[in-house]
């Protein structure tokens, strides 16, 4: 017999279920293999108010959760429209990311491929609009499809709906009102890679690659996360902690002229700074508070050597900010999602 579509553990660990692997318990989780069963599950006393947990590297549990956890488990992917051009892959939101950046690219298909490595699922993706190496989820998502629990109604978002933004989406802004069960992603046949963000073109060619494929440039990618960040299996981190701020170009003339060698780049009519040389600059680089520390090799990374909690980690997290504040003038805000506290 096939294994329940819904599974519910009662007071369930968490420390295995986000990459800081730090100590949090859920009274409630539920593990949904098919979205079907949520309307089911929902309606079940205790199960009011939900919180979508998908692969908990994007979350930082300050404390226990106060609400009831969802875990999307469905992996399936699939081919819903193939064009000359263009094919549209729908994967369900329990996919890892990574796995089905390597499957679009096992089918010969471009896009992805600077994406290739970042930890999470698919269902987390449009929320945070992943980026990497110059491209962002959101420039290749066709549709998102989700559940709203409070009207019991199910959407299609077209790629216009979502209000894809820096780290952005119309679903980080409301984070509890749908629930995103599948993903679906246009992307093209032939390749025109993007190369020319952080060194990337320079890894290529080092490498003697010429006329790189989309695998080349998934496999460099891989080289240089794997250089550069920490393995949240070895070392509890959740990649970058603070998304780059955006200023004005007044203020990053300003700042520039103060610091020539802070990187800046166009950010539309505005300037994004690189929030990883404000808090080196600071002197956060490998700086270590008992078990919570910043990674000596990306002063974006924040670590858990051990046995760091959520709360010490954001308690850290905040002091960077707080100088970065002091000496430039300029707000860090999180990447991640901080359960059990506020920002």
């Amino acid at each position: 017999m096939s294994p329940p579509p819904v599974r519910i553990l009662r007071d369930a660990p968490l420390a295995r279920r986000n990459s800081f692997g730090v100590a949090a318990s859920a009274a409630l989780l539920a593990e949904v293999d098919e979205p079907e069963a949520l309307p089911a599950l929902l309606s079940r006393p205790g199960f009011d108010r939900p919180m979508v947990l998908g692969g908990g590297s994007n979350l930082l549990f300050a404390g226990d959760p106060d609400r009831p956890l969802v875990a999307l488990t469905g992996q399936r992917i699939e081919v819903v429209e193939a064009g000359d051009g263009l094919v549209v892959l729908r994967a369900q939101a329990g996919t890892e990311w990574h796995r089905f950046v390597m499957h679009s690219i096992g089918l010969g298909l471009c896009g992805l491929e600077n994406l290739a490595l970042i930890p999470g699922t698919v269902g987390a993706a449009p929320i945070q609009n992943i980026g990497a190496y110059g491209v962002e989820a959101g420039e290749f998502v066709h549709a998102v499809h989700a559940y709203e629990p409070a009207r019991d109604r199910w959407h299609r978002f077209g790629a216009g709906e979502c209000a894809f933004g820096y780290r952005d989406s119309v679903f980080k802004h409301e984070p509890d009102r749908f629930m995103i069960t599948a993903v679906d992603f246009a992307l093209p046949r032939r390749a025109s890679p993007r190369l020319d963000y952080a060194g990337l073109g320079d890894a290529l060619a080092a490498s003697g690659i010429e006329h790189p494929t989309a695998k080349d440039v998934a496999d460099a990618v891989i080289a240089i996360r794997r250089r550069k960040l920490p393995d949240p299996a070895v070392l509890g981190n959740a990649g970058s902690f603070f998304k780059n701020p955006v200023v004005s170009v007044a203020q990053a003339q300003a700042l520039l002229e103060a610091h020539p060698g802070l990187p800046c780049f166009s950010h539309g009519e505005a300037r994004e700074l690189s929030a990883a040389w404000l808090i080196d600059a600071c002197g956060w680089k490998g700086h270590g508070d008992g078990d919570a520390g910043v990674s000596p090799g990306h002063a974006l990374v924040l670590v858990n050597h051990g046995a760091a909690s959520g709360a010490q980690l954001l308690r850290l997290a905040r002091r960077i900010a707080a100088s970065v504040r002091e000496r430039f003038g300029v707000a860090l805000e999180p990447e991640p999602r901080v359960v059990g506290a506020r920002w």
